[in-house]
């Protein structure tokens, strides 16, 4: 690798924050590193900040989650947040979505290498999963899509009283406001902004909380939304 690509060695807060599954943290960062920018997951320039502003800034997303439920973690891409979360919380029961298949080939050789058994892979998009894996407790995301974009795919997956966490930046409240009327049709009945890993990572990662009711109204308008799109682009090609 270049200097310019050269992996830190881990802080001291990762060794605080993974605990006993902290070697599989260090083996996590090797191969985004290595086989990460080879293929393209992430850019060279990533590495030298990958502990501080990946797998810590991932990992705080932990502080949120309920214990012992099922998360999605969409558009997963080289497994962040997901692998850093699971890696923390070994009580999760984690599926790793992402349509691209040379990252689900990474995400799957990284599952396999670390041994997260409570972790699955699965290749696909958000928005073509319903009714095809189980709903979960909580979707998780990061860097995916604006918010109102990412909720039309996320909250169909969501459990009743489920809810979204999703690792945004600096405008997040400004993203939040903007969203809320596509997030009132899909059901959504709190939302908030979080902020995690005080004395971890600086700044805090930044968190926007979706959570829904008992209610599947909003589910059932993204499902009829999407399908309409469906039968919409079908007409087209006729």
């Amino acid at each position: 690798m270049t200097e310019e690509a050269e992996l830190p060695e881990a802080p001291e807060q990762a060794r605080k924050v993974f605990g006993e599954h902290f070697p599989e943290a260090v083996r996590y960062a090797e191969l985004l590193a290595d086989a990460g920018v080879k293929r393209g997951l992430i850019g060279p320039r990533e590495v030298p900040r990958l502990w501080e502003r990946h797998l810590l800034n991932c990992a705080v997303l932990s502080e949120v989650v309920p214990e012992g439920v099922t998360v999605c973690d969409v558009g997963s891409g080289a497994g962040l947040p997901g692998i850093p979360l699971a890696l923390v919380r070994p009580d999760l029961k984690i599926t790793l979505l992402e349509p691209l298949l040379r990252r689900t080939n990474f995400l799957q050789e990284v599952v396999e290498l670390l041994g997260l058994d409570h972790v699955t892979v699965v290749r696909g998009r958000a928005e073509e999963m319903l009714g095809k894996v189980p709903p979960v407790h909580v979707v998780t995301a990061r860097a995916v899509a604006p918010l109102d974009r990412l909720a039309g795919w996320g909250v169909p997956l969501l459990r009743p009283y489920g809810e979204m966490l999703l690792l945004k930046g600096d405008t997040a409240q400004e993203e939040l406001d903007g969203a809320r009327a596509a997030l009132s049709k899909l059901g959504v009945v709190e939302t908030s902004v979080l902020q995690v890993g005080e004395g971890v990572v600086d700044p805090m990662s930044t968190v926007v909380r979706v959570e829904v009711g008992e209610s599947p109204g909003g589910v059932r308008f993204a499902a009829k939304r999407a399908k309409a799109a469906r039968t919409s682009k079908t007409r087209r090609r006729r």
